[in-house]
């Protein structure tokens, strides 16, 4: 069964991002709800199909402007929760 949330960002400009994760922890779907359209349609369509663990890697600690956290790393953290589940 797959595992679906829609995670409250914080610290940056989109308010939430709806993941979806396959049995097996692969990503099946992202969705950045508001933030910068290409720059969160981007990070989307390149985490889709990838284990989250590597998605994690990849993008976790990302910082944007200046600010601790970023989209993608905020997509990180929401992940790692849903991993550690």
């Amino acid at each position: 069964m797959a595992n679906k949330i829609v995670y409250p960002t914080q610290g940056v400009c989109s308010q939430a991002i709806v993941i979806e994760l396959d049995d097996n922890n692969i990503v099946k779907e992202v969705e950045f709800i508001g933030g910068c359209s290409g720059n969160t349609q981007g990070v989307a369509k390149l985490a889709k199909g990838m284990n989250a663990e590597e998605v994690i890697a990849r993008l976790g600690g990302i910082s944007c402007n200046g600010k601790p956290t970023s989209c993608p790393d905020q997509l990180a953290r929401a992940l790692r929760r849903m991993i550690e589940k």
